[in-house]
């Protein structure tokens, strides 16, 4: 299934190829990433189901995973809590994991998984480079967009609303 080219596969002069797994059951969301991640130096291939990743990793051990947190009956917390538990006998190596939430509240839940980035849906195209480039130079990268902001009550007079003097 990998496919790198003999330029690319030992020279010192070319980049190495990396490789970057995809699995989302939404083909739009995985045509998505793949535009905006794929060139020269990428390979993004694609899966469909959570078994389907976790087969291919220890077979194929790409560079960075994107897993879409609601997939089919193995979703993206189930899928990354995988992989670190092969990753703890030594089943596989490490493979930073991207994970794509679907609201901010299941930032928990890739906290929990073990996902070193996680992005909230709808993607942005700079926020998934960012975070592929992160995760791929081995950083970390956590979603800021839809964080509530705090709102201070009874912090004193300056945050007084309406019309009346000032001190």
């Amino acid at each position: 299934m990998r496919r790198i080219t003999d330029a690319a596969r030992g020279s010192d002069s070319v980049p190495s190829v990396q490789t970057i797994l995809v699995a989302s059951d939404a083909p739009t969301l995985r045509r998505e990433i793949e535009a905006v991640i794929s060139g020269p130096d990428m390979e993004v291939l694609a899966v469909t189901s959570g078994p389907e990743v976790v087969s291919f990793v220890v077979e194929e051990s790409p560079d960075l995973v994107i897993v879409d947190m609601q997939m089919g009956n193995m979703g993206g917390m189930a899928v990354t809590l995988e992989l670190r538990l092969q990753e703890s006998y030594d089943a596989v190596d490490h493979i930073p994991v991207l994970m794509l939430l679907d609201r901010r509240p299941d930032v928990f839940l890739a906290r929990r998984s073990g996902a070193e980035g996680w992005l909230v849906k709808p993607l942005d195209p700079l926020r998934l480079r960012r975070a592929v480039a992160a995760l791929l130079d081995d950083g970390i990268f956590h979603d800021d967009s839809f964080t509530p902001v705090p709102v201070l009550v009874g912090a004193g007079p300056e945050l007084q609303a309406g019309p009346g003097p000032r001190p």
